[in-house]
């Protein structure tokens, strides 16, 4: 008789196991995903995971308006902080479209950024096994995704560098392009003093509120809100080195640094547009 518990705890154990498994489990894990949990995964490192304080990933995506059904591109996502909450929240319901840098970028850090990116998604096809890359390089490659396919695009901190390469309104038609009547853009940027000038933007990597929503009229989109999930009004954004002054670049080195550590990372506009029914 002392058999039957033995027997029923190993089977508690196994049961314990399976529900305990990655993201990778479809009949376990994965119908109780929640974007908290996949936000402190345990496929996320320390280091990406301890970035939430400053990123504030869940309340953000939660104020665009992500489901789990949601066919979302991401605009340009580097290395892949967001596609890792993102792209296994949506996975088994919706579509992830990861509108990357271009292996025939001239700028050589794009093809090693996307090459760092692509590595992430093969390395688990549990997780991101059904991630479609597109490459955006205007004014050769903007095609995002399908034409009106998507629900919602986001982009986090790029608008500066579009600013700087003097595309940023070639970015935001692909965007419109893209996303389907009614559909969401996000957009998370470091936040500039009102009235800064363009070539202010350019070299402190800080843009104004105002100058993204004339760019996204321009293309099309209406403002629908903002938030001030991202603020932070310990940032006067004039620093020596720009933004990137600040943590996680630390630009300055060791100078100043505890000052800046102090700081934290970007006060950031959080910034919602739609593109009208037809």
């Amino acid at each position: 008789m002392k058999s039957i518990p033995i027997l029923f705890s190993a089977l508690a154990l196994a049961t314990a196991s399976l529900c305990g498994q990655s993201f990778a489990d479809h009949h376990g894990e994965a119908e109780m995903m929640t974007l908290e949990s996949v936000s402190r995964g345990d496929h996320r490192s320390e280091a990406n995971v301890a970035r939430n304080e400053w990123r504030h990933p869940l309340e953000t995506l939660e104020f665009f308006g992500l489901e789990s059904d949601t066919t979302i591109i991401e605009i340009l996502p580097s290395t892949g902080w967001y596609a890792e909450i993102i792209a296994p929240y949506v996975r088994d319901h919706g579509k992830y479209y990861a509108a990357h840098f271009s292996p025939n970028a001239s700028a050589g850090f794009m093809p090693r950024i996307l090459g760092v990116f692509e590595e992430k998604i093969t390395d688990r096809p549990d997780l991101y096994g059904r991630v479609t890359v597109r490459h955006l390089n205007p004014p050769h490659e903007v095609v995002i995704a399908p034409a009106e396919s998507a629900d919602m695009a986001l982009t986090f901190r790029n608008v500066h560098n579009w600013i700087l390469a003097e595309q940023e309104h070639e970015f935001f038609a692909s965007f419109y392009a893209a996303l389907k009547p009614g559909g969401i853009l996000g957009v998370v940027e470091h936040r500039a003093k009102p009235g800064t000038s363009v070539q202010v933007m350019k070299d402190s990597g800080y843009v104004t509120e105002a100058y993204v929503k004339e760019v996204a009229a321009a293309a099309g989109f209406e403002f629908v809100e903002s938030s001030e999930i991202n603020a932070n009004s310990r940032d006067t954004a004039d620093h020596p080195e720009g933004v990137w002054t600040l943590p996680p670049n630390y630009r300055m080195g060791d100078t100043d640094r505890d000052k800046y550590a102090a700081i934290g990372e970007s006060d950031r506009m959080t910034l919602k547009f739609t593109k009208p029914m037809h």
